[in-house]
């Protein structure tokens, strides 16, 4: 999460345009702080947002600041700190808990406007936006390419291990502990030489499987894969 509170587009208003522009768009609303009284006009679709009806509540800089999430409220009223001082255009994607204890992600995006005759800026405005089923969305692509990245490096493991049972004649827990022991030899990953092991005979050049004086050789001195 990340807050640039700069004129010009910043990495979250970019991230905000995704979330606009897939699939069915979110939830948008609009948000007007009067920073002399402290008050918060909000469109309906705010007050939904924060799981109230639209009413319900009188929205003020407290209020909103407590359904802040815990670990995101600091940095938050920092955002709006500096954007009440300097009326720059500021962005902040933070998570809030709603009056149903649920847990949402919202982006926000606004700017200051200045009283004319003093300069000082007066109010801030701006949007709303609930991107929480674009980020659990990403979420959950991100833990799907973790899982099937680790379920690739398990299966070369298990493959170097098969061979080193076959060609040793021992079973998978001496298998693994020869991979290991020219892991802490070589400081070389595991998963690494289990990866160089198994393109010695697996390899798109390999007419024949190697001979145990072969890999014994290379648990010896085993190379990287980027080495190969």
């Amino acid at each position: 999460m990340n807050d640039t509170p700069a004129p010009d587009q910043t990495p979250v208003e970019s991230d905000i345009e995704r979330a606009l522009g897939g699939g069915a768009r979110p939830p948008v609303g609009r948000f007007r702080l009067d920073l002399a009284t402290g008050e918060w006009a909000w469109t309906d679709e705010v007050y939904v947002m924060h799981g109230f009806e639209p009413g319900e509540v009188v929205p003020t800089t407290p209020l909103m600041l407590s359904h802040k999430h815990p670990d995101d409220r600091g940095r938050v009223d920092g955002v709006l700190r500096h954007a009440a001082e300097t009326g720059q255009t500021f962005s902040s994607v933070h998570r809030i808990v709603d009056a149903a204890g649920r847990t949402r992600t919202l982006a926000v995006t606004g700017q200051g406007r200045r009283d004319p005759a003093s300069g000082r800026v007066t109010e801030l405005f701006g949007y709303f936006i609930d991107v929480t089923k674009a980020h659990r969305e990403a979420a959950a692509r991100e833990a799907s390419a973790s899982i099937q990245a680790s379920s690739e490096r398990r299966s070369v493991i298990e493959q170097a291990k098969g061979v080193l049972m076959v060609i040793h004649g021992v079973d998978e827990e001496a298998a693994f502990d020869q991979l290991r022991e020219a892991s802490n030899q070589s400081n070389i990953a595991v998963r690494d030489i289990a990866y160089s092991l198994v393109q010695l005979f697996s390899g798109p050049d390999v007419t024949e499987f190697p001979t145990r004086e072969a890999i014994d050789k290379f648990l010896a001195d085993p190379i990287r894969p980027d080495d190969l």
